[in-house]
């Protein structure tokens, strides 16, 4: 690919995308259910033999998502009056009769929209060599997905797309923000990112712009800064892969957007980030991490998945080609020893959120939760913030969220259960353990009577002391705000 293309050429594209109906829904209708998640595992053969009839989207779905070859005519009606610029662009290879592809252009799916996503080739189709360039540019993956489901969707004006890869972050953003900015160091990035957001006929104004995490941004202020960063803990050692690597040891490039982002947000920004982080023996995640944030911002960190170092590294040396080569063992053992050298017990992954909220003492919660959750997640974050927001007393009124259930637990017959449990339905779907005043007290939560009513109810019913009540539970009645389980209204 050049650095000067044409500017007609995304143009065009688009035009022959469009024609060809060669959207994320179609090919899913194309290929069916089982296709579509045998390709997701990199398998191509359910999908070969369901695009045989030679129509333009069957060619283009041949063409980039299966890596066949396609024949030349075929690919002429498809992208018509296009191969050949293609083929001079570095998109497409074409010889005597048959066409290649040389870079993948993908049907994405966006928040209600249509979009295409140019990037390099997905390596280790049906097994095949997984190997990739240290500037290989890595498009649709399921990192991408899950911050684009984290990253909250309120209208902003600008917003940041910190490592922006193929531009994926830049697109969603440029939805809900009136200007973004994009940074990478990787050059071959910036260009796809650049003819992506053309591609996609965004009229959003996109700034791609080259430079190591926040420099390219010096002085500046976002109201939302959005990063998948290059997040592998290594040693930092031997050949490096852009997208994943970022040339600091360890967990480093993450603490330091955690330090350094609270610099360039306006008041009420948010900074979303999706991580690995280092868990040390005998240290506690949670302190660690929150040692890393501004005393004057919010923070909420969720550990979703805690992986062991032997697993961590044998992810990692295939995700780069390396499973079976002749010095896997050697790579394995040096990357293995250097977890041991550092007192690295495990490897944490999940999401962490800043956010500038300007609250006298900010809120901080750092939870471990590795079980199902709604997606995208982003409005139970939002959610979160807002929840902090609030000043809960005994005059407050609330209301139970619609999507809360109640489960007992106990033996069969038993008068008494030995447990109540409320549990979200929805969000992150927490569950709380309550007891016989905290459960009575959300289930009379209508909004009707405040808090401190209930409470008073709640005592003569029971025979409890009523000042003593207010004092016990007022507190718990603060935590199910805060961790959504009642709300200030509908």
């Amino acid at each position: 690919m050049t650095d000067d293309l044409p500017v007609s050429l995304p143009h065009r594209l688009r035009a022959a995308l469009v024609a060809a109906d060669f959207t994320y829904d179609r090919v899913a209708d194309l290929l069916g259910p089982a296709a579509h998640d045998a390709l997701a595992r990199n398998e191509t053969t359910p999908a070969l033999r369901r695009t045989t009839g030679g129509s333009p989207l069957e060619t283009l779905t041949r063409l980039f998502l299966l890596q066949s070859v396609v024949d030349l005519d075929a690919a002429e009606r498809a992208l018509p009056g296009l191969v050949d610029r293609l083929a001079v662009e570095g998109f497409v290879e074409r010889s005597v009769g048959e066409v290649a592809a040389r870079l993948d252009v993908r049907p994405y799916a966006a928040d209600g929209d249509s979009l295409w996503v140019v990037s390099d080739l997905t390596p280790g189709l049906d097994g095949g060599p997984n190997l990739v360039g240290p500037d290989h540019v890595l498009g649709i993956s399921s990192a991408s997905t899950s911050l684009a489901q984290l990253t909250i969707r309120e209208p902003v004006g600008r917003s940041l797309d910190l490592g922006t890869g193929c531009g994926v972050q830049a697109l969603h953003l440029a939805g809900h923000s009136t200007a973004v900015v994009a940074t990478d160091v990787n050059e071959r990035a910036l260009r796809l990112a650049r003819f992506n957001v053309t591609l996609n006929d965004v009229r959003t104004p996109v700034d791609v712009r080259a430079g190591s995490f926040f420099e390219p941004v010096a002085g500046e202020r976002f109201d939302l800064i959005s990063t998948n960063p290059p997040f592998v803990i290594s040693p930092a050692t031997g050949e490096r892969l852009v997208y994943r690597d970022s040339g600091l040891p360890g967990d480093r490039v993450v603490e330091h957007i955690v330090r350094t982002a609270p610099d360039h947000l306006t008041e009420g920004g948010w900074c979303q980030v999706l991580a690995n982080w280092v868990i040390p023996t005998g240290q506690d995640w949670q302190d660690r991490l929150a040692s890393w944030a501004d005393p004057e911002c919010d923070l909420y960190v969720v550990q979703r998945e805690v992986v062991d170092p032997a697993s961590y590294v044998e992810l990692w040396l295939k995700d780069a080609g390396q499973h079976g080569g002749p010095d896997y063992a050697t790579r394995y053992d040096t990357w293995v020893s250097w977890f041991e050298q550092q007192g690295i017990e495990a490897v944490g992954f999940g999401w962490i959120n800043l956010r500038r909220s300007g609250a006298a003492q900010p809120r901080r919660e750092l939870l471990e939760w590795p079980y199902d959750v709604e997606q995208p997640i982003a409005p139970a974050l939002h959610a979160w913030a807002s929840a902090g927001d609030v000043t809960v007393g005994l005059d407050s009124r609330l209301v139970v969220r619609t999507d809360i259930q109640q489960e007992t637990v106990g033996a069969p017959g038993a008068a008494d259960p030995e447990a109540v449990v409320l549990r979200q339905q929805r969000g992150l779907r927490r569950a709380r353990q309550a007891d016989t005043v905290e459960a009575a007290l959300v289930g009379a939560c209508d909004g009707e009577l405040s808090v401190g009513q209930i409470l008073g109810a709640l005592a003569d019913l029971l025979d409890l002391d009523p000042a003593q009540t207010e004092t016990t539970y007022l507190p718990a009645v603060r935590e199910l705000v805060a961790e959504g389980f009642l709300t200030t209204g509908p």
